[in-house]
């Protein structure tokens, strides 16, 4: 059977290495997963043509709403949100799923974070949609989301909507100030080094901090965050128990996280010794 990841760009991408080992371990030595360039106009063809030894697929920017109309069945959570990351290839169709919610759950409850009172996201992107839906599901009810233009998060607001959740649009600007309890950071690296660089100078950080971004790692957030004593999640983390649930979706078997992570961590050990 066959599986990849698909996205533009694509070739940084860790998942290959996390899902190959998950076959290794439960001995699906037929099954392979390959990371695949493809952008938003040429997704359309590239599912419509996949054939019955085909399993599923992995999305990625900028393809997680693209897929939506291709999908003949969309999970709750996934419509919710307003974007799939996951495509199950089934005989009565093609299932789309969003995994990434239980990758920023578990990445949460893996680090410790206390449940979360007030409530900060940076972005409005499909992984903000995502970590709304993870909220909801830790309980919040609330949160403020810190973006650079507010017309661009009109896709976020409906999705607030869906998920019953309130939320308030803030400038960027407004981190400095911020206070909240858990910070969700699903910007690209670099976009949160300024807040990172309050963080440094005061010393004080949110009590729980999930940067989405994994390599470099730790980021400039990250360290600033750890060194104020904040709990810090991973964006590996969230990668790691993301692609887990799509193991379990595209072979109906159990995920093999720790040969997962192992592998993972291995890659990423790799790719900072070469650089």
């Amino acid at each position: 059977m066959k599986a990849a990841v698909l996205g533009s760009p694509i070739a940084h991408s860790l998942s290959p290495a996390l899902h190959t080992a998950a076959y290794a371990a439960l001995g699906l030595d037929d099954w392979t997963y390959q990371a695949i360039e493809c952008d938003a106009a040429g997704l359309p063809a590239f599912v419509t043509a996949r054939g019955p030894d085909w399993a599923g697929l992995s999305l990625t920017m900028p393809l997680k709403r693209t897929v939506l109309p291709l999908l003949d069945h969309v999970d709750p959570l996934a419509a919710a949100t307003g974007g799939a990351n996951t495509v199950v290839f089934r005989p009565d169709g093609r299932y789309g799923y969003n995994t990434d919610v239980q990758g920023i759950v578990d990445a949460l409850t893996e680090a410790g974070a206390p449940a979360p009172g007030s409530v900060m996201i940076i972005g409005a992107g499909a992984t903000a949609c995502s970590a709304l839906a993870a909220l909801a599901e830790l309980g919040a009810a609330a949160a403020d989301v810190a973006v650079r233009d507010p017309s661009r998060a009109a896709d976020l607001l409906s999705a607030a909507d869906r998920l019953h959740m309130s939320v308030r649009l803030v400038p960027l600007t407004a981190l400095t100030d911020a206070a909240p309890g858990l910070l969700i950071s699903t910007v690209p690296a670099g976009v949160a080094d300024s807040y990172a660089e309050t963080i440094r100078v005061t010393g004080r950080a949110p009590p729980a901090v999930l940067d989405v971004v994994y390599a470099p790692w730790p980021t400039p957030l990250a360290e600033a965050a750890a060194a104020a004593g904040a709990v810090v999640a991973s964006g590996f983390a969230m990668l790691l128990h993301q692609a887990a649930a799509q193991v379990e979706l595209m072979t109906g078997k159990p995920a093999p996280l720790e040969a997962m992570r192992a592998a993972g961590e291995a890659e990423l050990a790799r790719r900072t010794a070469v650089r």
